[in-house]
């Protein structure tokens, strides 16, 4: 005959908050000697019934878990919240509960408490480490706890606190983190069958009450972070959602800019051509009428030569001027081809230079390659593009400097493919409050000029259906941005 067994000992275990939902027996059976863990399970049951540990008075556990955002947790400043009041009630609830004059269990429940007050402020202070830490401890906590809440720990009312590091751990890590805490976990509470069974041994249905409690650990820890994880993928859907109508917004203030832009633009153009034509028929009368005064001149005094010198080269400068006014206002004739942007920046960029002789500027060159085939007209991108360069040597006013020409493949605010060509420098840039009127005529932030150049490039580039506008550069200066659209077809 095997030894003698004394009465078992058995738990009664609810779950789902009502005992009809699920009730299982937890039991182990005393033996006289510890190598005898396990008994013969055919031999007949001791007499008398099983005396429960805890039975009726013992706690149950109802925990409410709330998920947080884990890009909030990190983005936003910790407070001391409503739902901290509710941890802390939940947790004076179970002080208050059997048993009460165990200053471990105490202590241990002051411990969780102190934790979840603080925890937004250690994964605020440490993301990735305060994250383990506060699933670390608060299994450590769990496993404390339990050692001081039953005469057989394992058997202990409160084994449901260790959801708090299993959801913990599902709120804050992925699937696989999860599961590997839940492991963890599990494995901790576990911990305590190995003292047990040096005075009990377990039957059958005791293992599969254990079992089931730990794949309970298992399943809350994976719905959990199922909803978590597709919380997260919303509020990753909302910010996508939010950028998308930020970049919307910025495209139709640009277009609308662009709009008035063209508005002004026409207005001003018919202006200036009206003017133009009035004004270049007194000048042709004025420049006729000094020519011909410095030939009927004959031996004047030479200061009357000089004077009429620059009547003639004086109204030669306007009649410049007013050339650009037309240059502007009239429509243009665009003769398309096939062009090579490449050569026709190399092209701009050896004109302005010639211009700039000894200019201390470095120019750098970042064509890509592959770029879409572009048609337009050869000679008035070249103009434009000529009059970007130009004014980049002017920004940087003879002071050391780099102008950056760059080509790429683009694609416009209507999808349409393209090259964007920009002509950056390190000059001072451009003041704030001109930014939005640079490209309309006799707009100029330099002293000496009329304010016709970057009129005369929006002027070209529109006709072309492409756009221009103006950035800061990287390097401090302004950064002039031309798009034009590749040849349909």
């Amino acid at each position: 005959m095997g030894p003698a067994r004394q009465p078992s000992v058995t738990y009664f275990l609810s779950y789902g908050g009502s005992p009809a939902f699920y009730h299982a027996q937890f039991q182990f059976s005393r033996v006289s000697r510890p190598h005898s863990l396990y008994g013969d399970e055919r031999r007949p049951s001791p007499a008398g019934p099983a005396r429960p540990l805890f039975a009726n008075n013992a706690p149950k556990l109802r925990v409410r878990f709330t998920s947080r955002n884990r890009d909030a947790v990190d983005q936003q400043a910790p407070r001391f919240g409503w739902i901290d009041i509710v941890w802390l009630a939940f947790l004076a609830g179970l002080a208050v509960l059997p048993p009460r004059d165990e200053i471990h269990k105490q202590l241990t429940l002051a411990a969780f408490g102190i934790l979840q007050v603080f925890e937004s402020r250690l994964i605020a202070w440490q993301p990735n480490r305060g994250r383990f830490y506060s699933v670390l401890i608060k299994t450590l906590l769990a496993t404390l706890l339990l050692g001081h809440t039953g005469g057989i720990s394992i058997n202990s009312n409160y084994y449901p606190i260790f959801y708090l590091p299993v959801v913990t751990a599902a709120i804050y890590y992925g699937l696989g983190a999860t599961l590997a805490w839940t492991a963890f976990a599990s494995l901790a509470y576990c911990s305590y069958l190995i003292p047990a069974l040096q005075e009990y041994y377990l039957t059958p249905d005791a293992a599969a009450t254990l079992a089931i409690r730990v794949l309970f650990f298992f399943l809350a820890g994976i719905l959990v972070n199922r909803f978590v994880g597709e919380y997260r993928k919303q509020v990753l859907r909302y910010q996508a959602l939010s950028e998308d109508l930020a970049e919307s917004n910025r495209r139709l203030r640009q277009a609308q800019a662009e709009a008035h832009r063209a508005e002004r633009l026409a207005a001003l153009g018919q202006l200036s051509a009206g003017l133009a034509h009035e004004i270049r028929n007194p000048l042709g009368v004025i420049k006729g009428s000094a020519e011909m005064l410095s030939k009927n001149l004959g031996p004047a005094p030479p200061i009357a030569g000089e004077l009429a010198g620059y009547i003639s080269s004086e109204v030669n400068r306007l009649n410049t001027l007013i050339a650009r006014f037309l240059d502007f206002a009239r429509p243009s004739r665009l003769e398309t081809r096939p062009l090579d942007l490449a050569a026709i920046v190399d092209r701009a960029a050896e004109s302005a230079r010639s211009q700039f002789p000894g200019a201390p500027v470095t120019v750098e060159k970042r064509f890509a390659s592959a770029l879409p085939p572009i048609t337009a007209d050869e000679q008035l991108c070249e103009q434009a593009l000529l009059n970007l360069i130009v004014n980049a040597y002017q920004a940087m006013n003879g002071r050391p400097g780099t102008l950056t020409l760059s080509l790429a493949p683009a694609t416009d605010l209507e999808g349409q493919r393209g090259v964007e060509i920009a002509v950056s420098d390190t000059g001072p840039g451009v003041p704030e409050e001109l930014r939005e009127q640079i490209f309309n005529p006799f707009v100029t932030s330099k002293k000496e000029g009329v304010g016709l150049g970057l009129a005369i490039v929006a002027k070209i580039v529109d006709d072309h259906r492409g756009t221009i506008h103006l950035e800061s550069s990287p390097q401090g200066g302004a950064c002039f941005r031309v798009f034009l659209p590749a040849a349909k077809g």
